[in-house]
């Protein structure tokens, strides 16, 4: 069964960037080429191991895939951190997996972080691709809270086929993610409010 926000993608994204991009060849309309959820660097060097099975673990339990153990190319004296040593954990989704996970991040767990207020429009490297920074993994509904060992940060990758920031941004926002709006426009959008209340 393909997954639903797939599905939202063909049959009403697509057409809704036809319609406000400027793609004269069908092939142009960006698309999400995959998904790398990464936790480069955890714990101190004393639980290091430890820290990294943590990872390992908290990252498949979300994603639903089993991650890679990512090692230190080289030595860092100020992290102690050893040449081959284990550091952190990383895994790339593609196909169904990736839509399902998305679906989850941008409708699921997102929201549920405390005084959201929409995620930064700005995370974009210039050639079309998107970084979001989660701080802890309890925002997803998979985790257990009373199981939770250590607090785990990572970084959402989504790499698109767009070939510049304004067509990933547009593609993202299409499917739904929730971009901050600018202060401008909440001004306008509350002054009616402020209007009635006085």
């Amino acid at each position: 069964m393909q997954p639903e926000l797939k599905t939202h993608y063909l049959d009403k994204v697509i057409p809704a960037l036809k319609e406000k991009g400027e793609f004269n060849n069908p092939h142009q309309i960006p698309k999400i080429q995959k998904v790398v959820v990464q936790s480069p660097h955890v714990g101190r060097a004393a639980d290091r191991k430890q820290a990294v099975a943590d990872a390992s673990e908290e990252i498949e339990r979300i994603t639903g895939q089993k991650p890679i153990v990512l090692y230190a190319k080289r030595s860092v004296s100020n992290f102690k951190v050893r040449e081959g040593e284990a550091v952190g954990a990383k895994v790339t989704l593609r196909g169904a997996t990736m839509w399902e996970f998305l679906q989850r991040l941008m409708f699921a767990a997102i929201p549920t972080i405390r005084d959201f207020r929409g995620v930064s429009a700005k995370a974009f490297d210039g050639r079309g691709n998107y970084t979001l920074g989660i701080s802890e993994q309890s925002i997803f509904p998979e985790v257990e809270l009373d199981k939770i060992k250590r607090n785990l940060g990572f970084d959402v990758n989504i790499v698109t086929s767009a070939v510049n920031d304004d067509d990933a941004r547009l593609l993202l926002s299409e499917l739904g993610m929730p971009f901050r709006k600018p202060a401008a426009v909440e001004e306008t959008h509350a002054s009616p409010e402020l209007a009635s209340a006085v």
